[in-house]
């Protein structure tokens, strides 16, 4: 390409100048505090209100020079993070993009026309989903009467490539009894992959709980998701991981994109596992506030299925959806309706005076 002298120092300037201009991106702006965009209060989508740790926005603001960097170095910093955590090697843990990305590699890689998914109804939905992309078959199977998964019914099924187990379950907050789903484990075809979603396992405090994270030493194809969305406060964030053999990793990477976690989620993520005390306080807040707003709705009369999350689900005793609505009017956002339980309203717990607003727009909602 020709230039002429005159058109090169309009180049020469223009560069020049820009030398000398301001950033266009300030970091301070980026991590101050947004005006709302609404007054509604949200207790729909299973947050934590309190957000990540004051270690992870620092360690945020400090990443976002690196944002020009791909996340390699990075990455290998938090798998061996994790690694460490879990007491597994760093080639037993894959990154993703919130454990929903693990969720569906696990659907494309044991999925397809010949190999069913099987999972609860109701819970997460998002795995069906995945299934019939990958051309499977999907086996919803009823919650027992104490809204566990029926492990017998779903260990039955012929044909599984993939069983999928949210526990502690969503919508629920119910848990499966740790015998249960170390049965369905042992019981399961070598063929058939499991996955245990434990999105939820910091908010578990029944001694009936575990995490079957033990059990991938004995079962290779065991893959268990975790999050970061929920007790470290990172869902805009998007980052998760998948623990499972080495074999299985392997299987799961290969379907992966290339470097589907950004800079800031792993910074933050990183700085969150090495900050034990936003977990103990967050999950010690939760229990309280939780407590606190089910002994309220039992005083009004109505029955909570027993939660070991940071969401419950009551039973209104009529089509919810009415009551959703109603809700909503008054200006708290609830969950939305959940076939499977049709009078049944899932409540993800805000901070105290969020739930105290609740209660007090389902009282005159019901009445």
């Amino acid at each position: 390409m020709n230039l002429s002298r005159r058109a090169f120092a309009r180049v020469v300037g223009a560069g020049a100048a820009a030398a000398v201009l301001p950033p266009l991106i300030s970091v301070k702006p980026l991590f101050a505090a947004p005006a709302p965009a609404s007054d509604l209060i949200r207790l729909s989508a299973n947050e934590n209100p309190y957000g990540p740790s004051a270690a992870a926005i620092e360690a945020m603001k400090e990443a976002f020079a690196k944002v020009w960097r791909y996340p390699d170095e990075s990455q290998d910093a938090l798998i061996e993070a994790i690694a460490r955590l879990h007491s597994v090697s760093r080639d037993q843990v894959l990154l993703g993009d919130g454990s929903s990305e693990i969720l569906k590699l696990a659907a494309a890689c044991f999925t397809g026309p010949s190999r069913k998914v099987v999972m609860a109804s109701p819970t997460f939905e998002a795995i069906g989903n995945y299934g019939r992309a990958a051309g499977a078959e999907v086996v919803s199977v009823p919650l027992d009467a104490a809204f566990a998964h029926d492990v017998t019914k779903m260990g039955a099924v012929s044909g599984t490539g993939l069983l999928y187990v949210c526990n502690p379950n969503n919508p629920t907050g119910s848990i499966t009894p740790k015998d249960a789903v170390r049965g369905l484990i042992a019981s399961a075809p070598a063929s058939t992959a499991i996955l245990v979603d434990e999105a939820y396992c910091h908010y578990a405090s029944s001694s009936d709980y575990e995490s079957v994270i033990p059990a991938i030493a004995s079962r290779p194809n065991l893959i268990v998701a975790r999050t970061f969305s929920k007790i470290y406060g990172m869902a805009g964030l998007r980052c998760g991981y998948a623990i499972s053999s080495r074999e299985t990793i392997r299987t799961l990477g290969a379907q992966q994109a290339w470097d589907s976690m950004n800079v800031m989620a792993i910074a933050a993520a990183q700085a969150s596992l090495a900050d034990p005390h936003h977990v103990t306080e967050g999950t010690k807040r939760n229990a309280a506030t939780k407590a606190s707003v089910v002994a309220s709705l039992k005083k009004l009369g109505f029955e909570i299925i027993p939660s070991e999350t940071n969401f419950f689900m009551i039973d209104v005793r009529r089509d919810v959806r009415p009551l959703i609505g109603a809700i909503r009017a008054k200006g708290v956002q609830v969950g939305r309706l959940f076939p499977a339980l049709p009078q049944h309203m899932r409540v993800t717990i805000g901070r105290p005076e969020q739930m105290d607003a609740f209660v007090r727009a389902f009282s005159e909602a019901v009445a």
